[in-house]
């Protein structure tokens, strides 16, 4: 016979996904803090320190503070935003459509304005 009743095999096991669950929450906010792009390298260390320090306290604060942000940092990087000439937005769609991708680019931020020209001057082309 055990002496292990069911329940507390139920708990335990509870307790241990719980754990798991907790620690992956921890890495999350950690990886969105170094992506956020929006925060200076002295916040991001602030945040750092007070999620390793006190991670309960810290991972709380976090959620409340910037957890609304934390799905547009997932999308954002997420995004493949590298931008190949020649690429088109939409197979066979024409060299306006991408001059728009391109100036959508320009404007987050994700090419420069040397690169826009350059990539304009090619699809003209």
């Amino acid at each position: 016979m055990s002496s292990y009743p069911l329940l507390n095999v139920f708990l335990t096991m509870m307790w241990f996904f719980l754990w798991v669950l907790w620690i992956y929450l921890v890495f999350w906010v950690i990886f969105d803090i170094f992506r956020s792009p929006d925060l200076s390298g002295w916040v991001k260390a602030g945040w750092l320190t007070l999620t390793v320090l006190l991670p309960f306290v810290g991972v709380l604060i976090y959620l409340i503070a910037r957890g609304g942000k934390m799905h547009e940092h997932q999308t954002r990087t997420g995004r493949n935003d590298v931008y190949r000439p020649g690429d088109s937005a939409v197979p066979g769609d024409g060299q306006a459509s991408e001059i728009r991708r391109l100036a959508d680019l320009r404007d987050r931020s994700v090419i420069t304005e040397a690169e826009f020209e350059q990539g304009k001057t090619k699809v003209l082309s």
